[in-house]
């Protein structure tokens, strides 16, 4: 926690002498997403079919929706890029067995405020490196009980790329509050990517995620993840100006310190999103004569 602490305000300084400078600067408001996601299965006369060894046919009706906003205000200066963003998802699952009443659980409810400063120590043209350091607030809507996480963590990461927008390695402490009764430190490592790449003009792929593994924990809460990897992939066709609408998959693979098997979630549909980069830096008026 201290070496976190130490790496976050060691950077402070520099950002506050490229706060000074008001030059060559760029302030954009990122609407990286802004959507829903929707998947749907339909069962024909299942009733007749529960004793067929096909499990299609035999299955329960299904529904997905799921709601994303993802905007990030981005401030550069030289070699600094400092990014503050927020990362919001709820979705539920309508389950609808053919001789049973229907069912609603959620299939994704999470909150990320986060703050993320990087220096390019090295600029070798086509991406920069260099160190990093985040603080993090996660959260929910309505989990019970709601999840509360602080994560400060730092590392390095390659950034800036026309493909790779992030590819990051840190050192992270968890501050976990979720549970009234425990309040648990741990420390880990993660590792994650942001990368898009435009296939052909009006046609994009999009994809994110990280790999975190836990190494200590200050006491023993059974639901506490030993690792925990989420992945997404998406791929985005211009429907009408920032609009687009395209297949998406999205895997979530985690591991509880009581549980002898790893638990999953996978989904996949159609997402429909908004996209666009905001350029908020006023322009000198041009001097007339």
């Amino acid at each position: 926690m201290k070496k976190i602490i130490v790496a976050v305000m060691a950077l402070v300084p520099f950002v506050a002498g490229a706060v000074e400078s008001p030059t060559d600067t760029k302030f954009n408001l990122n609407v990286r997403r802004i959507g829903f996601d929707w998947s749907n299965t339909s069962i024909g006369n299942a009733k007749e079919y529960q004793d067929s060894t096909i499990a299609a046919l035999k299955a329960s009706g299904q529904e997905n929706l799921r709601g994303v906003f993802d905007v990030a205000l981005e401030y550069g200066f030289e070699k600094f890029k400092w990014d503050n963003s927020v990362f919001m998802e709820y979705g539920k699952q309508t389950l609808k067995p053919y001789n049973e009443e229907k069912t609603v659980d959620e299939s994704a409810d999470k909150i990320l405020l986060s703050s993320d400063l990087a220096y390019a120590w090295l600029d070798l043209g086509a991406f920069k490196f260099g160190p990093i350091a985040r603080m993090q607030y996660e959260t929910e809507f309505v989990g019970d009980p709601r999840r509360k996480v602080i994560r400060p963590n730092a590392g390095f990461s390659l950034f800036d790329n026309e493909i790779i927008k992030s590819l990051y390695v840190v050192g992270a402490y968890e501050y976990d509050f979720t549970y009234s009764d425990a309040k648990v430190n741990k420390s880990l490592l993660e590792a994650g990517w942001r990368i898009e790449y435009l296939i052909r003009e009006g046609v994009k792929f999009a994809s994110d995620g990280y790999y975190r593994r836990y190494l200590s924990y200050s006491e023993y809460v059974g639901e506490d993840l030993r690792n925990d990897f989420m992945a997404n992939a998406r791929f985005d066709t211009n429907l009408w100006n920032d609009f687009t609408f395209g297949p998406y998959v999205q895997y979530r693979r985690a591991h509880s310190r009581q549980a002898e098997r790893a638990g999953s979630n996978t989904s996949v549909g159609v997402s429909f999103s908004y996209a666009h980069n905001f350029d908020l830096m006023r322009k000198a008026p041009e001097k007339t004569e």
